[in-house]
């Protein structure tokens, strides 16, 4: 199986505060800003890039429900997830079942710009929250 990273999930407290630190300060691009509040999302999510590298920054729109808003009051605001793109996220999701590593079901989505996207579970993964995600109908397979 072969992995590249597609982006760093960050949690913030004020979103338009992280656009213009990440625009001004380390020069990156609004490339896609929209929300979701799909149940066990519940977040505006705002895309930057930087020479190609993209960082998704996270701001809960739902205090009570949101898993942006848990994660803040837990660990507070700083990287979230770390995103790992897969040529193929069923034959990604049975080598992690062979390989004894559990998903959190629940997460298992498409998204509103075509990515589908799974998270593994941290206690598999040394308390790391990994998205693995696929793009099933765009040519950007890894090489």
């Amino acid at each position: 199986m072969d992995y590249k990273l597609d982006h760093i999930g960050i949690a913030v407290r004020n979103l338009e505060e992280s656009i213009n630190f990440y625009e001004n300060i380390l020069g990156a691009k609004l490339i896609d800003r929209y929300r979701s509040e799909s149940k066990g999302v519940e977040s505006e999510i705002a895309t930057m890039e930087i020479n190609g590298n993209r960082t998704e920054l996270l701001s809960p729109t739902n205090n009570t429900t949101s898993p942006i808003a848990r994660f803040l009051k837990q660990k507070g605001k700083g990287v979230h997830h770390i995103a790992y793109y897969v040529n193929d996220l069923d034959e990604a999701l049975e080598d992690l079942k062979h390989k004894g590593i559990r998903t959190l079901e629940e997460t298992l989505r498409i998204n509103q710009h075509g990515r589908r996207l799974i998270y593994l579970n941290p206690a598999d993964t040394e308390g790391t929250i990994i998205e693995y995600c696929d793009y099933p109908n765009q040519e950007n397979k890894i090489e």
